[in-house]
């Protein structure tokens, strides 16, 4: 498992973290107090992940189409 501080991790790091959690919980073989600690951990890494979804699809539905359906620009969504 990486030190790495959740809310530096990209989507795809968070989601590797979140894995390696969920495998380790649901073999059972871990002592109680590291269960929690990971459940805990897990819930911040689910957390990230579904904030840079958000992000992501914000910033998909901030572009905008001409009339023939291609891409021109994007359009500044508050907090961008």
């Amino acid at each position: 498992m990486t030190d790495k501080p959740v809310a530096e991790m990209s989507f795809e790091e968070a989601m590797r973290a979140l894995e390696e959690v969920v495998g380790k919980l649901e073999r059972g073989d871990v002592p109680l107090e590291e269960s929690i600690t990971l459940y805990e951990r897990g819930a911040e890494l689910k957390k990230r992940c579904e904030t840079k979804l958000k992000e992501a699809e914000e910033k998909v539905a901030a572009i905008t189409l001409d009339g023939d359906g291609n891409p021109t620009g994007t359009t500044p969504v508050e907090g961008m």
